[in-house]
């Protein structure tokens, strides 16, 4: 089974959550999620400041195999971009709860109800079983 952590939350589209600040999470695609892409060639991220909806595409992660869509968990603002994914994309296939993180967004609303709709770690385990 993939590393998980169990503090960071997780979404059906195998987007993790990590919550960063009062009203901020960070994301990422899960260990799962990028062995089953492959080798990762290119990320695109959205802009710093875009608003962006629960469940929308907001970026894409193309790979030796296939490119696919990275969709945000939560509403709200795009704050920080991980700018390292640029130069080094493998960086999510190394340490995709570490260095390959992706972006930060300052939730719209109330941060709980946000994240009410997303996995612990037992049930994202589950749900890739």
């Amino acid at each position: 089974m993939s590393e998980l952590k169990s503090d960071f939350l997780y979404s059906e589209e195998h987007e993790w959550v990590q919550t960063v600040g009062e009203d901020t999470v960070r994301i990422g695609i899960t260990e799962f999620a990028q062995h089953q892409l492959g080798d990762i060639v290119f990320v695109e991220l959205p802009d710093l400041e875009s608003d962006v909806k629960s469940e929308d595409s907001i970026g894409t992660i193309e790979s030796v195999k296939t490119v696919s869509d990275l969709f945000s968990p939560v509403s709200g603002t795009i704050v920080a971009v991980n700018d390292a994914l640029q130069d080094s994309p493998e960086l999510v296939n190394n340490s995709p709860y570490e260095e390959g993180w992706m972006i930060e967004i300052r939730v719209e609303g109330d941060l709980t109800a946000a994240l009410s709709t997303l996995m612990n770690a037992d049930a994202y385990r589950t749900h890739t079983e």
